[in-house]
């Protein structure tokens, strides 16, 4: 032979590829990160630095935009400002340059506050209830089930300034104006729509022989908890056979048994099927 040979795979990217490939994601991902990186930045800019045109790219760095944000602030006169004693920290002198005292704190804090209550609380309860609808509408046979997902659906699509003020006319009836409740209850009615859309599309993935094999006498359906793992094991064949369940539903009047105790398959999560006696 004149020439040694090199054995080269289709499928693997070549290096060019791979370099291209490269460039492409960090060109995306510096692109990405620019917004954040310039919103980042504005925060430690002056109020002139942040409004300037054209925009600023080397500033001297401040914190004044976070004393504004965690105090209230007054202007004043400058002969109001004369009569005041000399400011004793750092921020107060940093108001005091803008012609401004410092009234107290702000409210940032306690509105932060309610907007994670109200949005975990919303989100809590979205996820409850559409799961539960999911899971009807995913298992069982429901009349107009596509009709009732449509209508469901159909409710994102209502303008919300078109139930604005009934809205408001209930909460004012019922006292909910203007506390968690009302805006947790208000956040959920607008999105179970979207959650039991979400959540229905990932109930049919999961098999519904989970369920049947719970199904076995001296079993319940709360011995089964799938997870993505145990999915794809089963997809695999590692820990349970498909013909094993077919062959389980079509000659139930044999003997069968799932394994319990200690012969549960506790690693996997999922229970093997084991037959105790002959099929002849």
């Amino acid at each position: 032979m004149t020439g040694a040979t090199t054995a080269h795979s289709i499928a693997a990217a070549s290096p060019r590829s791979k370099t291209i490939a490269a460039v492409l994601v960090i060109a995306y991902a510096v692109v990405t990160i620019v917004p954040l990186l310039w919103i980042f930045l504005t925060g430690f800019k002056t109020p002139p630095d942040s409004i300037a045109y054209p925009p600023k790219v080397w500033f001297q760095p401040s914190i004044e935009g976070y004393v504004n944000l965690f105090t209230t602030r007054t202007r004043q006169t400058p002969e109001f400002l004369a009569s005041l004693p000399a400011p004793d920290t750092w921020y107060e002198r940093l108001v005091r340059s803008r012609n401004m005292v410092i009234a107290g704190p702000s409210k940032v804090v306690p509105r932060f506050v309610n907007s994670m209550v109200i949005g975990f609380g919303s989100t809590f309860l979205a996820v409850f209830l559409g799961t539960l609808a999911a899971y009807a509408f995913s298992r069982f046979r429901v009349p107009l089930a596509d009709d009732l997902l449509f209508f469901i659906l159909s409710t994102r699509m209502m303008p919300p300034i078109a139930v604005a003020i009934p809205i408001y006319l209930m909460f004012r009836q019922f006292g909910l104006t203007d506390t968690h409740l009302g805006m947790i209850l208000l956040y959920t009615a607008v999105n179970v729509s979207l959650a039991v859309w979400l959540l229905k599309g990932f109930i049919d993935e999961i098999p519904r022989e989970y369920e049947e094999a719970a199904m076995v006498p001296r079993h319940t359906a709360r011995k089964v908890e799938p997870n993505p793992i145990t999915i794809e094991l089963m997809k695999r064949g590692t820990t349970f056979e498909g013909p094993a369940i077919t062959m389980l539903r079509e000659r139930t009047s044999r003997s069968y048994q799932v394994c319990g105790g200690g012969r549960l398959a506790r690693n996997s999560g999922v229970c093997r099927v084991r037959v105790v006696n002959k099929l002849t």
